[in-house]
């Protein structure tokens, strides 16, 4: 097969701009596993918007007591997986139901493709599909739900053989494409490509998971490219319901995770791979699937470098302060809502014009794909334990493997809030984090590339992390093709393993660097202009300092700004056409009347603000609920104001978690039940956290404190607010406070940041702003 290679460089700057059956006994015609694998075979896909209905608690199914009597056998045919029950070949427009010990506890209408699945079933023996609109009724036999962790034995993974053929390709790569086969019997795409012939391995390897295109043998991931170029093999991986994989899709199901788990030890079992253990690699999507990955503790999995990532689904992206995101959060949707759907990806059609059936039939359970949009929006308060297994935060401390983590505090996609989320990283004697100013993409920059391909080389190469010469020499023909600057990597941090070892295992490090994109050697390019590194996070060394409002310019008297609902549309856009987004950012001025802005004096001397911050508003609305924005700004000497992070909330949802929450960081439940509207007539107090961020006020400087509608300040987020235009909210700023984490004795570059060129942190003309007063 002939595909496209196009060089490093081209496809990773394309990347980041598109960045962003079973018969009634449970058999369905699909390959049975061999011994040691569950019993619970056949193809089910994920759970979704699936027309099914909760009629009560799904409690552990009893034996065969439970057994309906006076049954007919089922024509249809019924599916178990962990956690999940799937009938096909169903007649379109039934309804089914789902029974157990405690009856009948889910029901559902049957799709058009004659499908239907019931998700969230607890393991046990003695589930039925019921069709009670049959006299009699018409039962599949009785089903056995597996449990989530109750995984293959090694022997069932080692007797996969994946992929059956390689193929040399235009350029001297072996690939191979095929399907690897998870615990229920589904299907996952897969391509393999090797440096050399499978004979000549075995060779270090890493895996790239998502619902993207990983297993496309027509084009390759930017980040798996890199490895491939390095002389690693690689392997991209579809998810379960994405691309020619089979099952239905769902947003980091559990039926993801586990499957993760599978696909990890089928491919460490493979003879081309390296001691028979692996990596994983890859941004965002397939940073994030690192995590999840990794919670279930595949024993063949050696380290993870997941970057550009989320803590918490809710509140890093979809919901940040409890107000939807109908920016990138419903355009993300909305994508792979239309690309997951049957067909809905053109690799996958020209694999199956190509003849292979696989794709084409796993295909068929999409019907019962999760409308990701659909469900999102209609989450306007946290669920709670219901969506727990979403946020990495509660789970992470599960990853026992060597970590490096990446992200960027004003990433334009997933947010900056995955910060709050790296002391949880306890399961694991090696962890290591680079944070920084700039975009999404800025986690592949020199530095964190670097460290990942050097953490990657100690723990799955077994070798010493020693950058390859030729393509160092090549990086910045690559970062000049994605950022416009020739940058160039960084000098190798380590001289041997044993080194690299020693400095690992000592402790985690939070590197922060400072400024990117600021660097005279490499103007507007992912590259710092200096660093400082901390052995934990929050860094110990930080004090948190609190400013009454009252006490800063624009505080002497109770104000007022109105609401401007248009705003929540606003996106800060480039100003330039260089095709670099993130530097040069067009940043509207304030409008009159329409913010409240409050400055501190100027800082006598050189502080790195470092982590979340707390704005305690007093406040007082002239209707019962209000959307806010708080912003932190540097006012600079020279003339310009710098924007630094931001931070949201809907007021109803001011009630917080005391036990979670710190001096820097009011975090917030979100439950329906703690919802509270605002009293009339009264200020009431509302506490806004400010996301992570780390940047430098210098001796000179001012910080600047906005309180305002949302929106205007991000490169792709909006906001579903409240329909309060024109509307009042009034600021008591002498009842009103902000506290920061400020870091001091930090070395920090001389002299003030190219405004131009400084990576996500937009300037404008400082403007002096007088706040509304309370008329």
């Amino acid at each position: 097969m002939r595909r496209l290679r196009l060089p490093l460089a081209v496809l990773l700057a394309l990347s980041l701009l598109a960045a962003a059956c079973s018969d009634d006994s449970g058999g369905d015609g699909a390959e049975t596993p061999d011994d040691g694998a569950p019993s619970d075979g056949g193809d089910d896909g994920a759970g979704g918007d699936d027309g099914t209905t909760d009629d009560g608690d799904d409690t552990a199914a009893g034996d065969d007591s439970g057994d309906p009597r006076g049954r007919v056998p089922a024509t249809f045919t019924s599916h178990v997986s962990a956690g999940q029950v799937t009938v096909t070949g169903a007649e379109p427009g039934t309804e089914l139901g789902l029974s157990g010990r405690q009856g009948v506890v889910q029901t559902g209408v049957v799709d058009e493709l004659g499908n239907l699945l019931f998700r969230e079933v607890e393991p046990g023996e003695g589930w039925f599909v019921l069709d009670e609109t049959q006299d009699p009724v018409m039962t599949s036999d009785p089903l056995a739900v597996p449990a989530l962790d109750d995984h293959p034995d090694a022997e069932w993974f080692a007797a996969q053989q994946f992929p059956t053929e390689f193929a040399i390709d235009d350029v001297g790569t072996w690939e191979g494409y095929g399907y690897i086969e998870t615990r229920d019997g589904t299907l996952l795409a897969a391509t393999v490509r090797l440096p050399g012939p499978p004979e000549d391995g075995p060779y270090p390897t890493v895996v790239e998971y998502s619902g993207y295109d990983p297993a496309s043998p027509y084009a390759i991931e930017p980040a798996i490219n890199i490895y491939g170029l390095l002389g690693w093999a690689t392997v991209g991986v579809n998810m379960r319901g994405s691309g020619c994989s089979g099952g239905a899709y769902d947003y980091f199901e559990p039926l993801q995770t586990i499957d993760g788990y599978d696909m990890i030890e089928t491919i460490a079992a493979q003879d081309w791979v390296y001691e028979n253990k692996v990596g994983m690699v890859g941004i965002s999507y397939s940073g994030i699937s690192q995590l999840f990955v990794a919670q279930t503790q595949p024993p063949s999995l050696a380290a993870i470098t997941p970057i550009s990532v989320i803590e918490d689904s809710y509140r890093s992206v979809v919901y940040p302060g409890g107000i939807y995101n109908n920016g990138f959060a419903k355009s993300w949707g909305d994508s792979r809502q239309g690309a997951n759907d049957a067909y809905g990806q053109g690799w996958v059609n020209d694999r199956i014009a190509e003849g292979d059936t696989v794709c084409d039939d796993n295909q068929l359970l999409r019907s019962q794909n999760q409308d990701l949009s659909a469900t999102t929006s209609e989450f306007s308060y946290y669920p709670g334990e219901d969506i727990d297994y979403l946020s990495p935060r509660l789970f992470v401390d599960q990853i026992t493997v060597p970590t490096f983590l990446a992200g960027a505090w004003q990433d334009e996609q997933t947010g900056g809030r995955f910060a709050t989320m790296l002391d949880e990283f306890t399961g694991t004697d090696v962890f290591l984090a680079h944070v920084y100013n700039g975009a999404h993409a800025d986690s592949l920059g020199p530095a964190s590339l670097l460290a990942a391909t050097e953490l990657l080389s100690v723990y799955v190469a077994d070798r010493d992390p020693v950058f390859d010469p030729l393509l160092r020499a090549g990086a910045p023909l690559l970062y000049t093709d994605v950022f416009g600057v020739p940058a160039q990597l960084p000098a190798d941090n380590f001289a041997s393993r044993d080194e690299a070892i020693a400095h690992y295992e000592a402790g985690p490090t939070v590197t922060v660097f400072i400024e990117n994109g600021g660097n005279p050697d490499a103007l507007g390019a992912p590259v710092p202009r200096g660093q400082a590194a901390f052995g934990g996070w929050p860094v110990e060394e930080s004090e948190a300092r609190t400013f009454s409002l009252g006490d800063m310019a624009g505080g002497e008297s109770v104000g007022e700004f109105l609401v401007d609902v248009a705003q929540s549309q606003e996106l800060t856009k480039e100003a330039d056409d260089d095709g670099d987004e993130f530097e040069n950012l067009d940043w509207a001025l304030l409008e009159a009347g329409e913010a409240l802005v409050f400055e501190t004096d100027a800082f006598t001397e050189d502080l790195l603000l470092l982590g979340t911050g707390r704005v305690s508003l007093s406040i007082m609305a002239d209707e019962a609920d209000a959307d806010l924005e708080v912003t932190i700004t540097e006012v600079r000497p020279d003339g310009y104001e710098m924007y630094v992070q931001s931070g949201w909330l809907r007021a109803s949802h001011r009630a917080l978690d005391e036990g979670e929450s710190s001096e820097t960081l009011p975090w917030h439940v979100h439950s329906e039940e703690s919802a509270e509207e605002l009293p009339e007539g009264e200020f009431t107090q509302v506490d806004v956290e400010i996301f992570p961020a780390g940047h430098v006020f210098r001796a000179g400087s001012k910080l600047r404190l906005i309180v305002d509608s949302p929106g205007g300040n991000r490169n792709l987020w909006a906001f579903d607010v409240l329909p309060n235009d024109g509307t009042a909210v009034q600021v008591d700023p002498a009842a009103s406070t902000l506290t920061l984490p400020f870091v001091s004795g930090v070395d920090v570059p001389e002299g003030l940041s190219d405004c131009e060129h400084t990576r996500s942190q937009p300037c404008r003309m400082y403007v002096a702003y007088d706040n509304q007063p309370v008329s």
